[in-house]
């Protein structure tokens, strides 16, 4: 963690929790990175950077792997599986994401695909 971390955390947190509300509406999700988008745009450089472009990334790799999910139900019936680790997987992230937030902490690699 950086010395004195400053920055509103606000924008950031509504994302976080557009993306829980996002589980069980993919609006709320779609709302979510946009939000993550421009606001990265704005912060770079400074510690939220890391928050935001590890929204954008929890994002883009839920979305690939509910695509992969989605495909494999029809194809194989497996997929049921890929969506459900998926769902846990963002869920998991966002909820480390609101806590690293919650403490001003930078996320230690936001380019990670796991956690």
């Amino acid at each position: 963690m950086e010395g004195a971390l400053t920055g509103d955390t606000t924008m950031a947190m509504v994302v976080y929790v557009l993306y829980l509300v996002g589980l069980a509406t993919a609006l709320a999700a779609i709302i979510g990175v946009v939000l993550a988008h421009i606001q990265r745009n704005k912060e770079i450089g400074t510690w939220l950077e890391t928050h935001y472009t590890y929204q954008v990334r929890t994002f883009w790799i839920g979305l690939l792997y509910m695509c992969i999910g989605g495909v494999t139900v029809v194809a194989f019936g497996l997929g049921f599986l890929i969506i459900a680790a998926t769902w846990v997987w963002i869920a998991v992230r966002t909820i480390l994401g609101i806590s690293r937030l919650s403490r001003r902490e930078t996320v230690p690699d936001p380019d990670t695909w796991l956690w």
